[in-house]
C-alpha cells in the first residue's frame, strides 16, 4: 500500500482528483486529496489573510496529522509552489514529488514570476476589484476541457486567493533535488503559463545543475487538467512513481 497526497491548482479543490482517487483506492492505496484554504468546499474561508504559507501549511498539516511517510506528493499547476516548499521543509516524509503540469520555481520566485506582465496585471487588477482580494477562474476551455467535463469544472471552480500570487518562496534546491521528481508535461493543448517550467525541467543548468539528476519527464497528450481528461494515464504515472 502506498500513500498518495494530491494537491490541486488554482481555482480547483480536492474534488478535481475524484477520478484518480477512485482508481488509486481501487488498488488498495491510501489517498488524501487536500483542499486548500479558501477553495473548493472551503471557499467560505476565502479572505485576504490567505497566503502561500497558508496553503503550504494545509499540506504539511495533512501529512503530519495523518502520520504519512513515503508519500507520493502530486501537485498540480499553482501547487508546484506548494510541493517545492513541502519537499524543502518536510522532505523526510516524501518518496516522490510529481509536478503535474505545474510551476517549478527558482528560489526567491513567486507564482507570478514566470508569467507575463499582462497576465500579472490582469490578475492583480481583478483581485483589487474583488471584495475578498481574489481573482476569478478562467473558462475551462483553456484547460482543453469540453462538453460534460467542461461543465463539471466550470460550475465547481471558485475564485483564488490573491495574496498567494506574488508571495516569494525561499528554499534549498539541494534539499528538494534529493527527492525523486517527475514532471508531467500536458501537451494537447499546452497551457501557456506553464511553458517556462516545461523549459526549465529540460535545462541542465536549472537549479545550478541540481534539477536534472534524479528527475524525469513524462508526457500526456491532453490538456492542463489530466486528472479529469486522462485520469487513467495520470494514475499509471503516479503508481510508477510509488513503485
Amino acid at each position: 500500500m502506498a500513500n498518495f497526497v494530491l494537491v490541486h491548482g488554482a481555482w480547483h479543490g480536492g474534488w478535481c482528483w475524484q477520478r484518480v482517487t477512485s482508481l488509486l483506492q481501487q488498488q488498495g492505496h491510501r489517498v488524501h486529496a487536500v483542499t486548500l484554504t479558501g477553495l473548493g468546499e472551503r471557499a467560505h474561508l476565502l479572505s485576504p489573510a490567505i497566503t502561500l504559507d497558508t496553503h503550504i501549511d494545509d499540506v504539511i498539516s495533512a501529512i503530519e496529522v495523518e502520520e504519512l511517510h513515503d508519500v507520493v506528493l502530486a501537485v498540480h499547476s499553482y501547487a508546484g509552489m506548494i510541493g517545492t516548499a513541502v519537499a524543502d521543509r518536510l522532505g523526510k516524509h516524501l518518496k516522490h514529488l510529481v509536478y503535474v503540469d505545474a510551476v517549478v520555481p527558482k528560489p526567491g520566485e513567486s507564482w507570478s514570476s514566470t508569467q507575463s506582465a499582462a497576465v500579472q496585471q490582469q490578475r492583480l487588477s481583478a483581485a483589487q476589484a474583488s471584495t475578498r482580494f481574489s481573482f476569478p477562474p478562467p473558462d475551462p476551455e483553456v484547460f482543453g476541457l469540453q462538453d460534460a467535463d467542461h461543465a463539471w469544472v466550470k460550475r465547481r471552480q471558485t475564485p483564488h486567493p490573491g495574496n498567494t500570487y506574488q508571495a516569494p518562496l525561499d528554499f534549498d534546491v539541494h534539499r528538494v533535488a534529493a527527492i525523486p521528481r517527475t514532471f508531467v508535461n500536458c501537451t494537447q493543448p499546452a497551457l501557456g503559463t506553464i511553458e517556462p517550467s516545461r523549459l526549465r525541467v529540460k535545462d541542465a543548468k536549472f537549479w545550478d545543475g541540481a534539477w536534472l539528476p534524479n528527475s524525469a519527464i513524462v508526457e500526456i497528450k491532453t490538456g492542463h487538467d489530466p486528472m479529469i481528461s486522462e485520469p487513467a494515464a495520470l494514475t499509471k504515472i503516479l503508481l510508477d512513481c510509488a513503485a
